[in-house]
């Protein structure tokens, strides 16, 4: 049901319960400003690779993500969409992607979320890339 609010979440009991991963299976968004994020990665300002391993850079690109997003005068509890694109090499255990979404987003709120595997980023090293759609009021 659509409210006031700026979004509803949609999880019809006859799919599976998304929101153990993290995640919704809809938002539907009523805000008044859409913010489209470019995917983020695990780069520091100085285009550094921040880790090896998929939890490290996971997290950092979350915090990248919510540093874009606090820029344009939102958070991460805005996010309506979240794009997760994983390489093939880090794919067997998506368990730190699990962690970093009941982490970062709002577990009675969180956005739609779609997962892919990939062959490849576009820089060496490089495990996940996170891109958001945002809306606000």
């Amino acid at each position: 049901m659509i409210g006031a609010m700026p979004r509803s979440h949609i999880d019809p009991p006859e799919i599976f319960d998304s929101r153990q991963y993290g995640f919704s299976q809809a938002v539907v968004s009523n805000g008044q400003r859409r913010i489209d994020v470019s995917g983020q990665v695990a780069w520091d300002r100085d285009e550094q690779l921040v880790g090896i391993d998929l939890a490290t850079q996971v997290d950092k690109a979350a915090g990248n993500l919510q540093l874009v997003l606090e820029a344009a005068g939102a958070s991460l509890a805005d996010v309506t969409a979240l794009r997760i694109y994983v390489v093939e090499a880090a794919a067997e255990d998506l368990s730190p992607i699990t962690a970093m979404l009941q982490r970062h987003f709002p577990r009675e709120a969180p956005p739609a979320t779609t997962w892919l595997v990939v062959s490849g980023l576009a820089g060496d090293g490089l495990l996940v890339e996170l891109e958001a759609t945002a809306v606000v009021d």
